[in-house]
């Protein structure tokens, strides 16, 4: 991995590949950057201080990360299967998990809309999301995907078929699979409950591929099944096991809490951010503090933390949920304003930069966490996912976090 800084002045910088040297890489922040080698060619990319997007690009085996002031050049990871780089030991606490939030809602834009239609589940999948949020109605005693009151029309059979198929694929991966319910307000947990667990049972893989116990597992222990995150369920009526069976099972979610809140997952403390309901655009900026900011896992702490955030945020209609991701106008000609990803992604790679430098005897803060996106991909391509999957690879010691 090569960070290279170009806020000022040009800055040339020699860069080797698999060996060879590759020609100098001249940055400057109102010049164009070449990069060419027999190996590796790129078109020319202006780098201008107004434009505020990173933006990614990828040759052979290297990836370019760019942003006005930073360069990072990191490996490309195969994210269909990038868990299988990493070894059986390390708690699920201890990932970095891209996700997102809401992850069939790809109808009723801009109000219910939280993924573009162009990243189905599949997509979704290969692209390096692990973590998903189904939310589901009963329609017709079938459970549909929705968001809030808007059908997302895709079954929940269909989206089992879609991760069985997938797992049975890539059987290093893991999905983490949060489920709620949508239309408690019409329709009893119980029945809820019953239906979830039927369509489980009689989907191809069942039950087989599920890990239901309420604690947070190694990677080895669930590679190749779905782990259940349950925001339902109630008192457990009608699942099978009851609440001792129903997976890792918070045991409260406060509406929309801006500070946050913390709860035990056995000897896991899970530290969660899901402020949603922020009152304008003009709350991006804290909305992505907070986001990101909840992903820093101090050095050495004194029991394992899993960090569980959500980068989404919506007001209606001030703060529309594709308005708060990619932001809206041209804010790089202060004609518009800036959304949560491109802000999330500049914060990740100053964090990346940070990874390469010096650290005191106290030790480095880490990256870790499960994060819950709308249009991930969106409008910085290629960008959010790479980041995330990178800082599984960054910061680890022996001993430390189950690296053995």
């Amino acid at each position: 991995m090569l960070v290279v800084n170009a806020a000022s002045k040009e800055v040339q910088v020699s860069v080797s590949h698999d060996g060879q040297s590759l020609h100098p890489l001249v940055l400057s922040p109102t010049s164009q950057l070449t990069l060419s080698h027999r190996y590796l060619a790129l078109d020319p990319v202006l780098l201008d201080t107004r434009t505020l997007t990173p933006r990614s690009l990828t040759a052979n085996s290297l990836r370019l990360i760019l942003s006005p002031s930073l360069l990072l050049i990191l490996p490309i990871r195969p994210l269909h299967n990038f868990l299988a780089s990493l070894p059986d030991s390390l708690p699920l606490s201890s990932l970095t998990l891209p996700g997102t939030h809401d992850s069939l809602a790809f109808y009723g834009w801009p109000i219910s809309q939280c993924q573009s239609p162009s990243t189905p589940l599949q997509v979704q999948l290969n692209s390096g999301i692990r973590v998903l949020d189904v939310r589901l109605a009963v329609i017709n005693n079938t459970l549909i995907s929705y968001h809030g009151i808007f059908p997302q029309r895709t079954p929940f059979s269909s989206i089992l078929s879609t991760t069985s198929q997938f797992l049975a694929s890539n059987p290093s991966e893991t999905l983490i699979i949060s489920i709620k319910q949508e239309d408690y307000s019409k329709n009893p947990p119980a029945l809820f409950n019953l239906l979830v667990a039927q369509e489980i049972a009689t989907s191809d893989a069942g039950f087989d591929i599920w890990f239901l116990e309420n604690r947070c597992p190694t990677l080895g222990q669930v590679r190749g099944k779905c782990v259940l995150l349950s925001r339902f369920g109630a008192d457990g009526e009608n699942w099978p096991g009851g609440l001792d069976n129903i997976g890792i099972h918070p045991s409260k979610w406060p509406d929309s809490e801006s500070k946050g809140f913390n709860w035990l997952l056995n000897d896991t403390l899970v530290r969660t951010q899901d402020w949603y309901a922020i009152p304008s655009f003009l709350s991006i900026p804290e909305k992505t503090t907070l986001a990101s900011q909840i992903l820093l896992t101090p050095p050495h702490p004194l029991f394992p933390i899993l960090n569980i955030t959500y980068t989404s945020a919506a007001s209606i209609p001030l703060a529309l949920p594709p308005h708060v991701a990619k932001g809206f106008g041209f804010p790089q000609f202060s004609l518009g304003y800036e959304g949560v990803n491109v802000r999330f992604a500049r914060w990740l790679m100053e964090r990346v930069k940070e990874s390469t430098e010096e650290v005191d005897e106290k030790g480095r803060w880490r990256v870790r966490g499960w994060v819950f996106m709308d249009y991930y991909d969106e409008p910085v391509k290629d960008i959010l996912c790479p980041l995330l999957v990178e800082f599984n690879f960054l910061g680890r010691t022996s001993g430390e976090e189950g690296w053995p």
